[in-house]
């Protein structure tokens, strides 16, 4: 008998926690494959939504917004990066990165949760991001991260350009606030259940599977 839990994953791709927390999930999933599964929907946060074109250098958009100094930056990045590496995330984040505003991404997670292909996409703008350095709130750099995913970039490019889901995505961002989601990431199970941040792998599969347990099963 296997439990079956619907998973809102509520985060930005501009958050290193957030693809911590992706792949710690994941592997938690796989390691409960025999007592349950999930159906994971990405549902859009901007950690920097007045984030301007051209983005900012991290240090400086880490002590302006934190406080932090440029040492404890650079030793924050340096224990993300090794949580990351030990996942199986390569994280290329040094002094020379940037932050960048991810509206256009959320509007194409958007449309690839229509077209069946938003775990893809939302793996390839991780990858795009974080282990390219590259810029994903460029229309060249997410119809790239749309092929990888399997998306056509024609359509791809016409859902940029055209702004569609500019709506859509404002709208459910603003619902998750309204549940008071101030952080990312924000794993909410079957509505009702959150886990936050970016848990390590056992922490994960315990909370899944006592969540699991309280859950009707089918064959």
């Amino acid at each position: 008998m296997t439990a079956h839990l619907k998973i809102d994953f509520v985060s930005d791709i501009a958050c290193p926690c957030c693809i911590i927390g992706l792949r710690a999930l994941e592997k938690a999933l796989a390691r409960s494959a025999d007592a349950l599964d999930a159906e994971i929907a990405f549902q859009p946060f901007e950690l920097n939504p007045t984030m301007p074109a051209g983005g900012q250098n991290i240090g400086e958009h880490v002590a302006q917004k934190y406080g932090s100094t440029r040492e404890q930056s650079a030793a924050n990045r340096a224990m993300i990066v090794g949580r990351a590496a030990e996942l199986g995330f390569a994280m290329a984040m040094n002094d020379d990165s940037r932050i960048y505003n991810t509206f256009d991404a959320h509007r194409l997670l958007h449309w690839a949760g229509i077209e069946g292909r938003q775990s893809e996409l939302k793996h390839a703008l991780f990858d795009a991001n974080f282990t390219d350095g590259a810029d994903p709130g460029d229309h060249q750099v997410l119809v790239a991260a749309a092929a990888k995913a399997g998306l056509d970039p024609v359509a791809t490019g016409d859902v940029l350009t055209s702004g569609r889901y500019a709506d859509e995505v404002r709208q459910a961002e603003e619902y998750w606030r309204g549940r008071r989601i101030n952080a990312v990431p924000a794993i909410v199970i079957d509505g009702k259940h959150l886990i936050s941040g970016g848990q390590p792998v056992a922490v994960f599969e315990q909370a899944l599977q006592q969540i699991a347990g309280t859950v009707g099963t089918g064959g």
